[in-house]
């Protein structure tokens, strides 16, 4: 079993309190939990999401993820004086949660305004083994003297997102004296979530319930002798309209009886059973590092355990947010991040999961086919903000600009068209790492044609070869421009492999195909200069540059917003992140190593990295390079992206592309993996800081064990086909065990 690897919380801060909430999230695909603590507090935003729960709460606004009724919240007395780390005195807190079960503890020993002490222990999961199921723990002793304590629980339905409501009550009532239940529907997409909630005490308490202004509670009062700790134990279970998983779509009996199914089992017994299932994920999933610096291995099972929890492995029809489940930043949309940055981790590890995002967006091809018409296009054009209906989400203005009153227009849904072919590049790369032909035939090819076919119709003639013109790159510090190498390249490579696999698997459209040839025939794609810089688009390198010292040291912050408008940054050599080096990353190949190393420094250069992509990726082409200390110093700058110091970085939820990249930053950066000509390729990378790097890589339907070294690589096949891999230039063909001195 992997030894407790913990995030602590050990100073009760009102400033860390909503980052904390994310950092600690809970969660199984399915629900996600922030770690918001029971008590109120007027800063933290509490927060309860399932995957695929959306709702506009006016006509005119993009889709919420909408947040749930909270079950978590408590209301604690103790003689009359109301629980608060506000008041009275903390004597020791402690808070921790605990990646490698996924609990959630704290505890706290707190003195009261009348000067007696109280030890009090919460705790807390959501179930890894059932995806409807969480429970709460909480544990009260009096050290001092008796007292009278009382608490209130229940199911809370006065949430909000952002001051935005969300649900209509439409039924709450308690069921045998015991079990609250909650049914509520969303206002305009018309799904039915039903809430259930049991509480159970230590010794016979006197309990009695109320409902009233969206809130069904339940009242606990019980008399606290010296160090005789009373328990509370409170579970609960959410079922939504859109589960697959019941037999008569009735999320109201669903969720009474999993109640019922579970109501011998303690809180410990239910926790005992989500661990086995937590302990099996990191058997199979874990990466390992050996470092001279531990926060490497933290880091790292960090974003395991958050991509892991984030990620709707159970349903297709879902995907992942660029916040995941931990919070309502961009509004639970699904952007780039999923195909491009957290569905490599699954493809390598448990593909079918990475086809089920995939399909994801095949199960909203129609939609991308109307955007596409709208905007006078033929083929698919995926929303660059998507939600569950399939429609574009993205706000038509951003925020205000508080010195103006003036709304910016955001450009994103109407420019930044790389996502088409992010998509298909996601449909190749699962292709070539599993040869699912069934999927290919249907899904995948449906997804590649129509993509072709915008790339096709978005492109126009121009001096006697084609430009996509009017466009926004990964880098959106630099909108409306034309000919963005990224996205050229990009929609290269998807028409290129939607001929290729129309002609491998005889799904022959002539004039498609006549088409799409023509297009690679004439498309303009930028070429390295005589200083071996790729343009990054048309007029990127004819603008004027400035010193951008200050602003890389405040990266993050989009702090050049307050010294420049958009306009002037668009004019100027810039970046968010760096569309090329980027481009360099997906296609290692595509250019000679002199040429990428020139153009890492070159961009990096003119790079603030505001965006939390830019760093990973940075690291990856780095490594490549040899340059491996820079790799590792961006490396560990990824790291601190949520974890870092920064109080307010994550408040909104957690960066759940940067987590998915701090994987592919060990796998394809330090480890150097690629794949060539169908085969496996290793070349190792390691920083000096590490000693080993151990991790599983599934590719064609075997499973291996990889350890690398710097002297060495060891290579272990754990199930299926024997396979060949190339190690240093030399052909290797594993079929047990192998090792390899470098």
């Amino acid at each position: 079993m992997m030894r407790e690897q913990v995030i602590y919380d050990k100073h009760f801060d009102l400033h860390y309190i909503n980052k904390f909430a994310s950092l600690m999230t809970l969660g199984n695909g399915y629900l996600g939990l922030r770690a918001t603590h029971e008590e109120d507090y007027a800063e933290q935003t509490r927060g309860m999401y399932a995957a695929g729960i959306y709702n506009k709460a006016a006509a005119n606004d993009p889709s919420d993820l909408v947040n749930l009724p909270d079950m978590i919240g408590m209301r604690i007395e103790i003689d009359d004086e109301i629980f608060s780390l506000l008041n009275g005195n903390i004597l020791s807190y402690e808070r921790k949660l605990n990646l490698a079960n996924g609990e959630l503890q704290r505890e706290i020993l707190w003195k009261s305004n009348s000067g007696s002490r109280f030890r009090l222990i919460f705790q807390r999961f959501v179930a890894k083994n059932d995806l409807h199921l969480l429970a709460a723990k909480v544990t009260i002793t009096s050290l001092d003297k008796k007292a009278k304590l009382k608490i209130v629980t229940g199911i809370n339905a006065q949430q909000t997102n952002f001051g935005k409501q969300h649900l209509i009550e439409e039924k709450v009532r308690v069921i045998d004296e015991q079990m609250m239940q909650g049914v509520y529907k969303t206002t305009e997409s018309g799904h039915t979530i039903a809430l259930a909630a049991s509480c159970r005490c230590s010794v016979q308490s006197d309990v009695s319930f109320t409902a009233k202004n969206r809130q069904l509670l339940s009242t606990i009062k019980q008399d606290l002798t010296v160090n005789s700790p009373f328990v509370l134990e409170k579970i609960g279970s959410v079922f939504t309209s859109l589960d697959q998983d019941q037999a008569c779509n009735d999320p109201e009996s669903s969720s009474e009886n999993a109640i019922k199914t579970i109501e011998s089992f303690s809180y410990d017994d239910l926790l005992s059973q989500s661990t086995r299932k937590w302990e099996q994920f990191w058997q199979r999933k874990r990466v390992k590092v050996t470092s001279t610096k531990e926060f490497d291995q933290f880091s790292l099972d960090f974003a395991l355990y958050q991509v892991e929890i984030m990620t709707p492995a159970h349903d297709a029809r879902f995907s992942v947010g660029a916040k995941g489940l931990t919070g309502e930043g961009y509004k639970g949309h699904v952007f780039w991040d999923t195909e491009i940055f957290i569905a490599p981790f699954h493809l390598f590890t448990e593909p079918e999961t990475a086809r089920k995002l995939l399909s994801y967006r095949y199960l909203r091809l129609e939609q991308a086919k109307e955007k596409a018409a709208l905007n006078g296009y033929e083929g698919a054009l995926f929303p660059w903000e998507s939600a569950f209906s399939g429609k574009e989400e993205t706000p038509e203005y951003a925020a205000i600009n508080i010195r103006t009153g003036e709304r910016q227009k955001v450009a994103s849904a109407l420019a930044e068209h790389h996502i088409v072919a992010d998509i298909a590049y996601a449909v190749v790369q699962y292709y070539s790492n599993t040869h699912d032909d069934a999927f290919m035939k249907k899904e995948g090819l449906a997804l590649l044609k129509e993509t072709c076919r915008f790339w096709i119709s978005r492109a126009v003639k121009e001096n006697g070869h084609l430009s996509i013109k009017d466009v926004i790159g990964p880098d959106e510090y630099t909108e409306h421009i034309d000919n963005n190498a990224f996205t050229n390249y990009m929609a290269a490579y998807n028409v290129e492999q939607a001929l290729y696999f129309m002609d491998k698997f005889g799904d022959i459209d002539h004039l498609l195909m006549d088409r799409g040839q023509d297009f690679l025939n004439h498309l303009y794609l930028p070429k390295p200069n005589v200083h071996h810089i790729i343009p990054q688009d048309d007029t990127f390198l004819s603008k004027p540059e400035i010193d951008l010292t200050r602003y890389k040291e405040n990266q993050g912050s989009q702090g050049i917003l307050l010294d420049y408008s958009r306009h002037e940054i668009n004019e100027m050599q810039i970046l968010k992140q760096a569309d090329v080096v980027m481009l360099l990353y997906l296609f290692p190949e595509l250019f000679p190593s002199e040429v990428v190393t020139k153009n890492l420094h070159y961009y990096e250069e003119h790079t603030i990295h505001d965006s939390s992509l830019s760093k990973a990726i940075h690291a990856i082409v780095a490594a490549r390079c040899g340059e491996n200390e820079k790799a590792y110093r961006f490396f560990q700058e990824a790291c601190l992206i949520d974890l870092g110091p920064n109080p307010h970085s994550s408040d909104e939820g957690l960066h759940a592309a940067s987590l998915g990249a701090m994987w592919l930053a060990a796998i394809f950066g330090f480890a150097n993996l690629s794949f060539k000509n169908n085969r496996l390729i290793l070349n190792p990378k390691l920083p000096a800081s590490w000693s080993e790097l151990t991790f599983p890589l599934h590719f064609r339907g075997t499973s291996l064990t990889i350890s690398l070294t710097h002297q060495k690589i060891k290579l272990t096949k754990v199930e299926g086909p024997e396979i060949t891999v190339e190690v240093n230039g030399e052909e290797i063909r594993v079929s047990d065990k192998i090792e390899v001195f470098r």
